[in-house]
Parts: C-alpha cells; structure tokens; sequence
C-alpha cells in the first residue's frame, strides 16, 4: 500500500510539537540551578593574585541597586534605579549594552535602588520592582507584555524597605507574595497576568524572601516567608499546607521592620528543610513529610542568623553568615552544630568547584576552602568601585564571577582554564 506523503509529513510535525510541548522551560534565575548558590564551574583558581582575579571588564550606569545578574547562554541582564525609575538592563557577555527597559517607579524611600534579580523563561523575562510592580518583558526587544502592581491590583502591603522578591517559576505560572489579608500569596499566569489562584496566608506583609519550590512524587510545594511565617502551599490548587513560626518576638512586640526581615531561599535536600533567618529563629533544620503535607523541627540555632546573606549546602555541612555575632560560619547539617567561624564579617557566599566565594559587607571578596572544620580565607581583594552597601550577591558565569556593587558591575576571570 502506498503511504500518503502529506499524512507522514502532518504526523511528523504533530510529532515534534507534542515533543516540544512536554520540555520543561528553560529558567534562568536568582542564585544558579535551583536557587542553590552553587555553580558548575569546575575549574576555578583556587588562589587569586594578591590584587585579585583579572578584571575582565566593568561596566558604570546601572543605576542604584543591590540586584544580582543574570546569564542566559549569551547574555546578561541586571536591574537598576535612575532616577527613581526602575530599569532592566541587558548586555551581551562582553559587557556591551544592548538595551534598557523601563518598568515603573522604584524604591527610593530607604536604601534607595532595585532589590532583585530578574526570572528569565524561554523567551520571557519576570522583574519586579520595589514598588511592587511586577512585569513581564520580552527578552530580546526589551518590550513589555504585561503587568501587574501588587499594591493597587492585588491589594498588597509594603514591607518597610520594598519588595525584593525574585518571583519563581512552575510551568505556566508565575509566584509572587503581594503580602496583605487577601492576595498574601497568589499565583498568575506567565503568559497574561492572570490570576490563577490566591491564599489569604496569615494576612501579613511580605518577608523581602526569595522563595523556593521543593519537588514530591504527590505534589510541588512553594515555600516562602512572609514577615513572621515560613509557609508551605500546593502549587497546583494554592492550599497552605503548614506554616513554621518564628518565634524570636512575642505577638504584642510584632510591628513593622521588627522581626520580619526574611531574605534567603531555603534549602531543600533529602527529605529535609534547611533556613537561616537573621531576624527570626536563626538557623533551622525542618523534617518534611513524604507527602509534604506537615513539617517537624529537627533544631534550630539561633547563632546561624544571616539576614540576606544566603547559605549554601555541600555535602553535610552548611555555610552562611552571622550576624549579632559577624562570623563566617560551617553549620553541621545533622546537629545544628557550629563546625568553624571565621571572623570575616557577614556578607553573601556562594561556592563553585571545591572553593567558597565569599563578599562580605565591608567590601572584601573572599575565596574560602570548603573544608568544614578547617576552612580558610586563601585569598581576596577589596572593591574600590562603585558606591554605598556591599549587599549584592556574587554569580558565576562561564569562568568569571561578577561583582556589582551599586552602579557597577565587574566581571573577573576565575577560570583556571586559558579561553
């Protein structure tokens, strides 16, 4: 029998979008794969220069802000503050501008400048705003597709210095907390806006919190902070699942920007939950149901209080930053233990390869061995550009690391492997 050629050729390409349709989206976002702070770079010096790893190249006009890069496989985008508009930045990977797009009014009030990174999607980039706006924006022409302001449109409520959050991503839908008694957290679809779902929470304002969604077999669990509650909520139907209260204040005591300053991503890892949080129980290791439906705390260490600084997980232990006590800290994952502290000052860390990479809040960048009960800073140097807080986290990207610190961004060659 002979076969219809236009029938085959029809099948084939049901074939391909049936394929395409069930690839998981790229994302690109807040501290590498899965929020982790780790990076695959392998092979990374493992000592610098006493001046420092080579500066590649800088750039000065990215306007105020804490906001870390992002890197899809070719390009870079940034947020930034001038003139109180808020903006989104792109360059190709040599530093050369390619755009910038506005996108509404930015925090300017008390630590003036953008306090997030940017979620990229395929073709789609997702910022918010201090402000509370939150927009979509296309990823090549810098256009905008659509927005939503969390204080007019979702009746949210400001936390004391803005929103930082940089909003997570499942499939078609797009997570952000508005904070407030009605919209606490809501879930709105990537590609228009709108709403899909909507959890009242404990009615409070946000917790400037990075939030995190932990994979099951029975279901995907959205985990963030609002000022005084870790929350765990489906991310199908928006059902809040538990909370974990923070107990570091009394009910009558709880008042804006007291105690509900929650910044860094939990970590999740073989059943367990991982957090630190400066201005609430400290350090805290959760057991989570299989089903994901309860949670059970393991300990807690109020001595592991890093406000934004991140923590990463490398094999059994943690490490992260204190803050009433300014150490560098690795935190023993099964005791809740303090293996080492280096007195550094507190500031952001991430890791890479066998080595720590460590910027602190006086301005020193740090390189740091991994070994839990010995580690040591081997090398680093000190920023000398740019101006006021040394909050932004450092990223790593195809050999170099970047640095911003406020209206600049540096890129430094870390790579041991000659280009």
């Amino acid at each position: 029998m002979k076969k219809n050629g236009t029938t085959g050729f029809v099948t084939v390409l049901v074939l391909i979008f049936l394929y395409s349709c069930n690839q998981a989206p790229k994302v690109y976002e807040w501290r590498g794969e899965n929020r982790s702070g780790i990076y695959t770079e392998e092979n990374v010096l493992e000592s610098w220069p006493e001046e420092g790893p080579e500066l590649v190249w800088e750039y000065e006009g990215i306007g105020n802000g804490y906001g870390s890069p992002i890197f899809t496989s070719d390009k870079m985008y940034i947020q930034g503050e001038q003139d109180s508009i808020a903006y989104l930045f792109a360059f190709n990977i040599d530093g050369d501008l390619l755009w910038k797009s506005d996108f509404g009014k930015e925090w300017v009030k008390n630590w003036n400048g953008s306090r997030s990174a940017p979620t990229i999607v395929d073709d789609l980039i997702y910022v918010t705003s201090g402000m509370g706006n939150v927009y979509c924006i296309n990823r090549e022409s810098g256009e905008k597709e659509w927005s939503v302001d969390m204080i007019n449109d979702l009746n949210g409520e400001f936390p004391l210095f803005g929103y930082s959050e940089a909003v997570i991503i499942e499939d078609d839908k797009v997570f952000c907390t508005p904070g407030g008694k009605e919209n606490n957290v809501v879930a709105l679809d990537r590609f228009t806006g709108e709403m899909i779902w909507s959890n009242p929470g404990a009615g409070e304002r946000p917790g400037y919190n990075q939030p995190q969604i932990i994979e099951l077999e029975e279901r995907n669990i959205l985990v963030t902070f609002t000022a005084y509650e870790l929350m765990g909520l489906d991310t199908k139907t928006g059902e809040l699942l538990w909370v974990h209260d923070q107990v570091n204040l009394k009910l009558e005591e709880r008042e804006l920007g007291k105690g509900d300053t929650h910044a860094n991503t939990i970590i999740f890892d073989n059943g367990f939950i991982y957090y630190a949080a400066g201005d609430g129980n400290g350090g805290v290791k959760l057991e989570l149901s299989p089903d994901g439906s309860s949670i059970e705390e393991v300990w807690h260490n109020p001595d592991f209080d890093s406000f934004m600084g991140g923590i990463v997980k490398i094999g059994n232990y943690l490490y992260g930053c204190g803050t009433q006590k300014p150490e560098f800290k690795s935190i023993n994952a099964e005791t809740g233990e303090i293996g080492k502290a280096l007195r550094i000052g507190p500031g952001a860390v991430i890791a890479a390869g066998n080595m720590l990479y460590y910027y602190n809040q006086r301005g020193e960048v740090m390189l740091i061995t991994q070994d839990p009960l010995n580690m040591e800073v081997v090398s680093k140097f000190r920023m000398t550009k740019g101006e006021r807080e040394h909050f932004a986290h450092p990223v790593i990207n195809d050999g170099k690391m970047y640095v911003r610190h406020g209206d600049v961004i540096h890129a430094y060659r870390i790579s041991a492997v000659e280009e």
